[in-house]
């Protein structure tokens, strides 16, 4: 955590403030408090509140209203799982990725914690339709598919500029957005003192493909990021300068090979 909020700050691991670093953590400990509460949680009026805090909702109203499915591209900031329930309240069942937990019944909990919020899942490997080919006829249906998109994790991701270095991102959301024609929406969570903050942005520039279109994906994370970096809950390596020589090793091969 220490280092990703570094490249944030744009000073070297070291002098990133310990105060900052503690409020990262209890951030997260934030989300996971609240995640685990919503079942219990009145999802009209949590739908109300969001609806008076978040800006940008437009966007989104204007995106559906055309009928061709929406992509929800969000970081892993402030509490997206209570982005999903408005999502659930004003639009209908969003259709979302898990990532495959060990153990299985671990992986089968989060499943069943997250339907029973109004959520369709679909498991990122382990089932027969590859995850791309049901998301796609998703979109295609009008749907709304909802993605955390800086973090990648097929290991095969575009390769971006993020905050002045090297990053890899799935590609997942501008190649749908790409091939379904459904508009691709930013979508920024924080934290308030007495509640949260939603930003929903204006479409992402698909042109000129899928790389371009995921460096434009990651300028709109990087500004929200910048303006609200302590609920930024990103523990794992993000930046290339940070993998292992192995895992540099395969992106370049397979760089070369796309080349």
């Amino acid at each position: 955590m220490r280092r990703n909020l570094s490249r944030v700050l744009g000073t070297t691991p070291a002098e990133v403030p310990g105060g900052l670093v503690r409020e990262s953590l209890r951030s997260y400990a934030r989300y996971w408090c609240e995640a685990f509460r919503l079942p219990s949680m009145d999802p009209v009026r949590l739908a109300e509140t969001i609806e008076t805090s978040a800006t940008g909702i437009e966007h989104i109203h204007d995106a559906v209203g055309r009928g061709r499915g929406v992509v929800l591209a969000l970081p892993h900031s402030g509490n997206w799982d209570l982005a999903g329930v408005w999502v659930v309240r004003r639009l209908g069942t969003p259709t979302v990725v898990a990532e495959r937990l060990a153990p299985e019944s671990l992986f089968q909990r989060f499943v069943r914690f997250r339907e029973d919020l109004g959520f369709e899942i679909i498991p990122l490997t382990g089932s027969q339709t590859p995850p791309f080919d049901r998301l796609a006829a998703r979109l295609r249906a009008g749907r709304i598919v909802g993605l955390l998109g800086e973090r990648d994790l097929s290991g095969a991701g575009v390769t971006v500029d993020f905050f002045g270095e090297s990053a890899t991102m799935p590609a997942g959301p501008a190649k749908l957005a790409i091939e379904t024609g459904a508009p691709l929406l930013p979508v920024h969570c924080w934290f308030t003192p007495g509640g949260w903050g939603f930003d929903i942005g204006a479409p992402v520039d698909t042109t000129g493909g899928v790389a371009p279109t995921t460096q434009r994906l990651a300028d709109r994370f990087a500004a929200g990021i910048a303006a609200h970096p302590a609920d930024w809950h990103m523990l794992q390596p993000l930046w290339t300068a940070d993998f292992s020589a192995d895992r540099n090793a395969r992106i370049e091969a397979r760089s070369a090979r796309s080349h």
